[in-house]
């Protein structure tokens, strides 16, 4: 029995320093809604999303359309970085592809947060065995949980990832079968 997992990386958002309660720019919220309409044609049977305020508006309009609640799930929420501002976020990035055991202060490592997100999206996958699943979340935890099924998913895929992005994996129990993109660049 298949399962499709619509991974839905969040739509451009308001900085602010609260990472939970950061909310959708004016562009993430026209984004979001362009979302809604891609996966109104999905068939879409469950929507779950990271515990943040912009992942979850990001895939709220599915909810509302399909007259579904968005499940919580804690450990899809992004990687923590650090626990203080980073100066150069990309490079802080790169450092944990290159050396997937380094953390900044506070912050998670690639192994950690991998770890975390494995066991949430496995633990998905069993629950929803068969069902075609909507996942609000964030580009380096996506990634990090895409690399876990197929190493080419790394530091250079999550550079070309556009905000938002949509990508469909089938699993075959849970055994990644197929990846694809149904986010269509503007």
């Amino acid at each position: 029995m298949l399962t499709n997992i619509y991974f839905v990386r969040h739509a451009h958002s308001t900085y602010t320093p609260d990472e939970l309660g950061r909310p959708l720019s004016t562009k993430g919220l026209a984004d979001a809604e362009r979302i809604t309409e891609i996966l109104e044609n999905e068939k879409i049977d469950i929507i779950i999303s990271s515990p943040y305020k912009r992942a979850i508006q990001t895939v709220e309009g599915v909810a509302k359309f399909l007259e579904k609640e968005v499940i919580i799930e804690k450990g899809l929420k992004e990687r923590t970085l650090s626990v203080k501002p980073v100066e150069n976020f990309k490079v802080a990035i790169s450092k944990g592809w290159e050396e997937p055991a380094f953390s900044l202060e506070g912050g998670e490592s690639n192994i950690i947060a991998q770890k975390r997100g494995i066991k949430a999206i496995l633990r998905v996958i069993e629950m929803y065995e068969g069902k075609n699943i909507a996942v609000g979340t964030h580009g380096n935890i996506m990634v990090l949980i895409m690399n876990y099924f197929d190493e080419k998913y790394g530091f250079s895929f999550w550079e070309d990832l556009d905000m938002p992005d949509i990508y469909k994996l089938t699993f075959d129990n849970k055994n990644l079968k197929e990846v694809n993109r149904i986010w269509n660049r503007i």
